[in-house]
């Protein structure tokens, strides 16, 4: 089977690759994990993160931001000490901040997805990449939700990091055109 050459590395990426990576997300709470979780992958290895998926999702309540918002300093120093989750301080105070910042997108917006999916006028972009070295690390949207994002006060949300969240939650498909997912996530995309 012909996968995305990344998604080698071991089961959960493969997992990953074929049930998720570049199908269209919608809810807000998913969306907000996808967000914390790529901007704790800044510096490591996607894999690292995968492992410690499952811990992310007890430690931050599942991604409520309505909870993770009120994070107390203790409560952050408690996740400082928690090896389910990377222990870096910054990111950690990042995902709370963070959450303040999606409660205040909502409100205003609406929804959190009618924010974010605005970058791209609300359908996804379906590229055609032939091999993985044609593959962008960033791009004009990527820039610009990065910039939009950090104007509204969220952290650890540099313009490729924004990016690889739009590959993650689908507002991309960026599945290499040999891959066996690309012709599945264009569907999914609405494209036939």
């Amino acid at each position: 089977m012909n996968r995305c050459e990344w998604a080698n590395c071991g089961p959960l990426e493969i997992k990953y690759h074929d049930e998720e990576w570049g199908v269209p997300v919608h809810d807000d709470c998913l969306l907000f994990e996808m967000l914390i979780l790529e901007g704790a992958q800044s510096g490591l290895s996607w894999s690292t993160i995968l492992k410690k998926r499952e811990g992310y999702q007890e430690a931050f309540d599942n991604f409520d931001a309505e909870k993770v918002s009120k994070y107390s300093d203790a409560k952050i120093e408690e996740l400082v000490k928690n090896s389910g989750i990377v222990r870096h301080k910054l990111k950690i105070n990042a995902a709370v901040v963070n959450a303040k910042c999606v409660l205040e997108i909502k409100k205003e917006y609406g929804s959190f997805d009618r924010y974010l999916w605005s970058f791209v006028d609300g359908k996804p972009v379906n590229n055609k990449w032939a091999v993985q070295d044609e593959v962008p690390v960033s791009t004009v949207e990527s820039t610009e939700m990065s910039k939009s994002l950090k104007k509204n006060g969220f952290k650890f949300i540099g313009p490729t990091t924004c990016y690889a969240f739009m590959q993650a939650v689908g507002m991309v498909n960026d599945h290499l055109i040999s891959c066996f997912r690309y012709p599945d996530v264009i569907k999914m995309h609405g494209v036939e």
